[in-house]
This record gives C-alpha cells, sequence and structure tokens, in this order.
C-alpha cells in the first residue's frame, strides 16, 4: 500500500460522482495538496468542467464533494471542496499508516513497471583515456550511473556502455609526450598512471606545440598511424590508453559506478560498420553528395533547420569525427548487424561482470543493444547530438529511439580554488584538463574521506580504524555523488569541498545522518518491532507526515524514471530526511506512554531507514549505520 491507491481510489470516486451528477468525462488531474489544512491530495476537475457547466470552480468542486463522501471508500477520510475551486481530500491515516509500513518492509518497495522489461541502453563517463577524473566528468558518471539505476528500479532491462576514445587527439597528445617529447612512460613513485598522463605530460606537451612546431607536426603522424591501427606506435598507444583506463575504471568503481561494455572507438573504426551505415544513409536520402559552393565534393546530413549542413565526408575522402558516431549510435540500437565479439574485462565490486568488445573471432559473441538509448553528454555537444537523434529516429522509425541526455558543466568555488593556489578574485573557475586546472575526482574522495574520518573518530571513540574508514569513505562517496545530482540538469554546478559535508542543509551527510539517527533509535529501544501487532494511534502530524512522505516513493521512481531527472529522488531523500528528523524532534519514541506506542513508533522509524536506504541507493549512496 502506498499513496498510489488513495491516488487510484479518488481517481475512480471523483469520476463515480461526475457520472452520478451528470458532468461530461475530463481528464483530470491530482496533485499534493499545497498547504496541509486542504488535506493530502488536490483535484482540479472543478476548473476543467467549469466552461462545459457555466458554473463556477468551487460550485462545481462542492457538488463533487458532497456526492463523494456517499461513498468514500477506504483510504479516504474526508472530500471538501475550497474556495479556490480546489476538491480536496484527506487520507484514512488510520488504515494508510499500517499499509504505508507493511509494504515499506518488502525488498522490491518502491519498483515500478514502466518497462516491461524492455532493453535500454544507457552510456556515460567516456573519458579520454589521457587524465584521470577530475570533478567535471564526475557529474556525467554519476548522473549516468543514477540513472541507469532508476530505470532497473522502473523495471527496465538495462545495458551500461563506457565509450573509450582510444584513437582521438588526446591520445596522440599523450604518445608524443612519451615518444618524442622525453617522457618516461612509468609514473613517479606515488602517483597514479592517469593523474601523471594527464598532469604532467599531457598539459605540457599541449603547450610545448606552440613553440616547438616539429612537435606538433608529430601529433598528425601519430593521430593517422593509430587510425591504422597496425604498426608498433598504435600498438605502444593501445598499451598507454589500457594502462590509463585502468586507473580511471579504479576511481569509478570507489564511486559505486559499475558498467556492462566497454567499446572501444578504434574497434568501431575498424569494424567496417561506418561504411555500411554510410551507404545506409545515402539510400535512405539522410545524406546527399553536394556539387557546387564550398561544400563542393562533400557528403553532408541535410537538416530542416537554419543550421549549416553538417559535412559525414570530406571532398578528399575522409570522414569527419560524427561519421564515428553515427554507426556507434545504430551500433547500440540494433539498426546494424554487430561486428563485435566480447571477452571479460572485469569482475567489478558487485561481482558485476564486465565486458569489452573485441575484433577478434575466437571471443564469445553478445547482446547489449537496446530498444531505446540514452547518451549522458555534456550540453556542449547538443548540437551534434541532435543530428545523430535525427538520423537514428530516421533508422528506427521512432522519434525517441534515442535520447541525448544533456548536462551543464562543474566549476569550482573560489574557496576550493585556493586548493590549486589559484586566486580567482572572489569568483568561480572553469575547469580545463588542457590547462591543468582541475580537482580531480580522486583528490576530492581522499579529501573529503580524510575530513570525515577525523569528525567520525571524535563522534564513535569506541570504533576501531577500519570501521572508521569505512564510514569516512561512504559519507566523503556520498557527499559528492549527492552533489553533483541535486541540481537540475540544465543548471551549472559550482562544487566546495567544504559545503559539500555539511550536516546541516541539502547534503548527502545531511541525509545519511537521518539514517544513522534512526539505526541509534532502533539499537536503544533493546526491541525487535512487532509488525503484527496494531500499529494504530499514531496521529500526530509528525506521524502523518513521515508516513505520507514513506508512501510517495513509488511515485518517486515513476516520475525521475519517466522525465530522466535523477534530481527527483535526491529531493524525495532529502524531504524524507527533513521529515524525519521534524519527527525525531517533537515526537517521543523510547518515552511514549505505553508500550504498544513505543512499537507503533519504532515501526514507522524502521519503515523510514527500510525507506530511505532503498531511495539513496538509486542514487548510489550508502546509508550507514554509524556517523
Amino acid at each position: 500500500m502506498t499513496l498510489r491507491l488513495v491516488y487510484d481510489e479518488i481517481k475512480l470516486g471523483v469520476k463515480q460522482a461526475c457520472d452520478a451528477l451528470g458532468y461530461p468525462e475530463t481528464e483530470f488531474d491530482l496533485s499534493e495538496a499545497s498547504r496541509p489544512e486542504f488535506g493530502d491530495v488536490s483535484c482540479n476537475a472543478g476548473f476543467l468542467l467549469a466552461k462545459a457547466l457555466k458554473k463556477r470552480p468551487f460550485d462545481i468542486a462542492q457538488a463533487l464533494a458532497e456526492q463523494y463522501k456517499k461513498n468514500l471508500g477506504t483510504y479516504v477520510s474526508e472530500a471538501s471542496a475550497h474556495s479556490s475551486g480546489y476538491l480536496n481530500f484527506t487520507a484514512n491515516y488510520q488504515l494508510f499508516i499500517p499499509q504505508v509500513i507493511h509494504s515499506s518492509l518488502l525488498a522490491n518497495y518502491g519498483a515500478v513497471d514502466i518497462g516491461k522489461n524492455s532493453k535500454m541502453v544507457i552510456e556515460h563517463t567516456s573519458v579520454n583515456p589521457n587524465k584521470a577524473l577530475h570533478v567535471g566528468h564526475v557529474r556525467n558518471v554519476i548522473v549516468g550511473d543514477t540513472i541507469a539505476r532508476i530505470l532497473h528500479k522502473a523495471s527496465y532491462d538495462t545495458s551500461v556502455l563506457n565509450y573509450v576514445d582510444d584513437s582521438g587527439l588526446q591520445v596522440a597528445d599523450i604518445i608524443v609526450g612519451f615518444k618524442y617529447g622525453g617522457y618516461s612512460d612509468k609514473a613517479p613513485e606515488g602517483q597514479k598512471f592517469d593523474h601523471y598522463c594527464g598532469d604532467v605530460v599531457y598539459v605540457n606537451i599541449t603547450e610545448r606545440y606552440e613553440t616547438d612546431k616539429a612537435l606538433a607536426e608529430m601529433r598528425s603522424h601519430v593521430l593517422k598511424e593509430l587510425e591504422e591501427g597496425t604498426s608498433e606506435l598504435a600498438k605502444f598507444g593501445d598499451d598507454l590508453t589500457r594502462r590509463v583506463l585502468e586507473e580511471q575504471l579504479k576511481t569509478c568503481w570507489r564511486l559505486g559506478v559499475t558498467y556492462d561494455c566497454l567499446n572501444f572507438e578504434s574497434q568501431i573504426v575498424r569494424s567496417n560498420l561506418w561504411s555500411i551505415a554510410f551507404e545506409k544513409m545515402k539510400s535512405m536520402g539522410i545524406t546527399e553528395l553536394e556539387n557546387e559552393g564550398k561544400l563542393a565534393g562533400c557528403w553532408v546530413i541535410k537538416t530542416e533547420s537554419d543550421e549549416e549542413d553538417k559535412v559525414l565526408v570530406r571532398s578528399n575522402g575522409t570522414a569527419t569525427y560524427i561519421a564515428k558516431d553515427i554507426p556507434y549510435a545504430a551500433w547500440k540500437l540494433g539498426i546494424l548487424e554487430d561486428p563485435f565479439h566480447y571477452k571479460q574485462y572485469a569482475v567489478q565490486n558487485t561481482d558485476r561482470v564486465l565486458w569489452q568488445t573485441t575484433l577478434d573471432e575466437k571471443d564469445t559473441k553478445m547482446h547489449f543493444a537496446g530498444d531505446r538509448v540514452i547518451t549522458v553528454i555534456d550540453s556542449r555537444q547538443s548540437r551534434l547530438q541532435k543530428l545523430i537523434t535525427k538520423i537514428m529516429s530516421d533508422f528506427k522509425s521512432k522519434p525517441d529511439s534515442y535520447v541525448h541526455l544533456g548536462y551543464e558543466s562543474v566549476t569550482l568555488s573560489p574557496e576550493t580554488a585556493k586548493t590549486l593556489d589559484l586566486d580567482t578574485g572572489g569568483k568561480s573557475v572553469q575547469m580545463s584538463g588542457r590547462k591543468g586546472i582541475y580537482v580531480s575526482a580522486d583528490y576530492v574522495l581522499d579529501v573529503l574521506s580524510s575530513r570525515t574520518f577525523d569528525e567520525a573518530k571524535k563522534r564513535n571513540s569506541e570504533l576501531d580504524e577500519m570501521s572508521l574508514v569505512k564510514i569516512s569513505e561512504q559519507v566523503a562517496i556520498g557527499a559528492l555523488r549527492y552533489a553533483m545530482i541535486k541540481q537540475d540538469l540544465d543548471k551549472i554546478i559550482t562544487f566546495d569541498l567544504t559545503e559539500s559535508l555539511s550536516l546541516e542543509g541539502d547534503t548527502g551527510p545531511y541525509i545519511q545522518y537521518a539514517h544513522a539517527r534512526a539505526i541509534r533509535i532502533l539499537e536503544k529501544s533493546g526491541k525487535t518491532p512487532n509488525f503484527e501487532t496494531g500499529l494504530d494511534g499514531m496521529d500526530s502530524v509528525y506521524e502523518k507526515d513521515l508516513a505520507k512522505i514513506i508512501g510517495k516513493f513509488d511515485l518517486q521512481v515513476e516520475d525521475a524514471a519517466k522525465n530522466l531527472s535523477p534530481k527527483i529522488i535526491a529531493k524525495y531523500c532529502y524531504q524524507l530526511a527533513v521529515s524525519f528528523n521534524t519527527f525525531y524532534e517533537h515526537v517521543k519514541v523510547l518515552t511514549a506512554g505505553s508500550e504498544s506506542t513505543i512499537n507503533a513508533r519504532l515501526c514507522l522509524v524502521y519503515s523510514f531507514k527500510e525507506t530511505l536506504a532503498k531511495a539513496l541507493y538509486l542514487l548510489g549512496i550508502d546509508a550507514p549505520d554509524r556517523m
């Protein structure tokens, strides 16, 4: 039993009331009442019927309320009309609260069946394998991972992919650095290889291009050999990128992120997927040859908007960068026959097997394509993604088969920038891997974990060091993940190290602390809650509000899945924590008047604890027992 059943009962009751009053059929909406004194659920039927009935919305709402009260049903205790014209309903909490508590104990509580087990592909991360992940990359990683978790909860059969651009310019840069720039291919003692490549080799070699033209010319030579993929230099590049990728994945796994398959760009280029996709595009009229003007001799995508035509193949016969993305997108949707084989790359920390593409026929054939694809890429790629979306909809004949989930960048607060010895004049700063202006994800996690360890030790002096390390890591990851997910995707995030760790306000640690507080109450009681005895008598506004929010979980999952909005679950976790902390401040649990009341409230606390842990899991955040 969740709030959904209250909504369903109201929908049916209002339709029956309309029929009884002879009102025309209308598709009205239900929403949470704007203020507690109005009840729990509001209906806008009065407004929608006003024109047809030539009556005031209030008069219609009042008539509907009177008719509805003749048969209140099971889960509604009151129906009333507000002077504004809304029809309001109050839940029958004597039945509602026990039902919510029992439902929340189910292992799959909050699950909804939107997906019907259809195949959904989510691609995210896709960081160039020439550097460590920085905080800006983390937003992509966390958004993608959270979306995958939510869609799995909504009954989609999900596959999570990570695209590895192992044949691009930035990989060529570090190869130039190692082969011709004088840098050793061994990282200094104590430094991760991905940090060494990004912080030292990549930054310095791109600076040297400006004054060393011969070095800059080597970049083109290296890039050509990478694309051909057969030379010793290309093999050296493959070894480098895999070493960097290995370190990047360690960071992702530390964040609780896992994948199903790694897709290597070099193999896509060599697989013949592009030529097959190109011929298909020509046959469908998606691309055509320009015969005049500045693009004469080029194959271009014709767009319906005023944007310039997008070149696919230059007049010299070479394909542009979009030519790599189109066949990959078509492969993800299963439009083109899969040319790849697959072998195991690793078993991740959740025992989830990570596969990798190969072109070796001795390896396994698998299937990672989907009925629908979500590609998480920052908003700067919107125009390119718009073109791919259009082409894929033409290929698939479904307008929403390929979805670009864009997001804005992450900047550093002035205080956090100071940790890099950057004086920003009190302004936030945009990160740049090329210039070395960024905070790595590893550094952020290490700093957050260190600060949390010290605080956890003060609060839990009896715990051993291993337990304190576990708590500090859980809180550090929770702080970073929540900071990346609580904002709308179209808003720039200004990341601040200190603010993200606060136990007050809208932060991950604040929510995690509410869970630890609930655990502490249950431990202090020394009792196991008895869910089989009466759970009535919880009449305060604080108990009702907490139960109502617990009962909204599946509605929030549905909303987040339909709108591809991880913020909805973050906001829900925060509301749940705020409601519980308000309950904790105003309602006695362990010193309540009777044993039955104590038991009922302990059951509500347990229900909260279970629901919050399940909701936090969707955000990839652990719910610690102690903090």
